[in-house]
């Protein structure tokens, strides 16, 4: 059996619709939150969407759900398995879950002590290796090889950037259409599925990514014209410091996104912000957004804006207090 990626073609517009309809009997239709204040110290009407409250905490399940439930019923006996930091892993082994099938989950030495902690409660088996995307890779072939599972790749999956794409589908129905939306950038899962579900309801809607200083691979991709090669990530946005991937990163430029770039001190500011504004506990990854429209206020100012909150994983024991 191939242990190769696949099924890394771009969705189409057709498929983030029937992701919706696949994964609305198990995914949460999360709110949309507004805010004077914030309104009023960006100049502009923004409107939140808040993954934080998905299931499992965060917009991963969307896509995890849409791959668990794509699959056969021979396929899907055989389990999934993936690697992940924290989010991806704990959506995939909820999804296998709604299905009753089993779950591996690859996680990295370092990984956020609460994620690891959800991945296990939600009855995944876990496979430690060291913290590179090499070792990731190699210990979720070796894994795949010994089991026969699916792999469902965090971001490089047709099925994944898909089922990501529905949370758009939802906020521009909830909002009554937007000018603008923000999504953090990482791996690419969520702004691809971003950008063409966007795109099939208003073409002339403007994408926007967030993303830290220490891991900007797609801002410095975006304007070099090519993807550039591997980094090593220095943020506290944990979910945010993988490379993009490959097909996300063609995703990105045909719909023309434009990226900011944020400090960890911003995304902080940001992050208080919207604990204190909101009452929401979302994390580092999360406050990106809000902390990109601040940066750059005369990009969004006097316009409709859709900002995706994109989880509340924080590790609480880890905060300074």
């Amino acid at each position: 059996m191939s242990v190769s990626l696949h099924r890394v073609a771009l969705p189409t517009f057709a498929q983030v619709q029937e992701a919706a309809a696949r994964i609305a009997p198990y995914a949460v239709v999360t709110p949309v939150l507004r805010n004077v204040v914030l309104n009023t110290l960006t100049g502009a009407d923004l409107y939140f969407k808040c993954e934080n409250l998905q299931r499992g905490g965060a917009f991963k399940f969307r896509g995890a759900c849409n791959a668990v439930w794509s699959m056969d019923d021979e396929q899907a006996a055989r389990g999934v398995v993936t690697h992940s930091s924290g989010n991806h892993g704990n959506a995939l082994a909820l999804a296998a879950a709604t299905r009753g099938i089993p779950a591996h989950v690859v996680v990295p030495d370092g990984a956020v002590r609460t994620k690891l902690a959800a991945i296990e409660r939600a009855g995944a088996i876990l496979h430690r290796c060291e913290a590179t995307q090499a070792a990731r890779e190699a210990k979720a072939a070796e894994v795949q090889r010994a089991t026969g599972a699916e792999l469902v790749h965090p971001f490089e999956d047709t099925r994944v950037m898909a089922g990501q794409g529905t949370a758009v589908l939802e906020l521009l129905e909830q909002s009554g259409g937007l000018d603008v939306v923000v999504t953090p950038i990482g791996g690419g899962g969520l702004i691809a599925g971003t950008s063409i579900a966007a795109h099939g309801i208003a073409p002339q809607l403007q994408i926007h990514g967030a993303e830290p200083m220490g891991a900007d691979d797609a801002a410095r991709s975006l304007a070099a014209g090519t993807r550039v090669g591997p980094f090593v990530p220095d943020t506290i946005c944990d979910g945010l410091r993988t490379l993009v991937g490959a097909a996300n990163f063609d995703a990105l430029q045909m719909h023309r996104v434009e990226a900011t770039t944020v400090s960890d001190a911003e995304v902080i500011a940001a992050m208080k912000l919207l604990w204190n504004e909101l009452k929401l506990v979302v994390e580092t990854s999360s406050a990106t957004v809000l902390a990109a429209v601040l940066k750059r206020p005369e990009l969004f100012r006097g316009r409709r804006v859709g900002l995706v909150l994109s989880g509340g994983n924080v590790d609480i024991e880890a905060l300074p207090w």
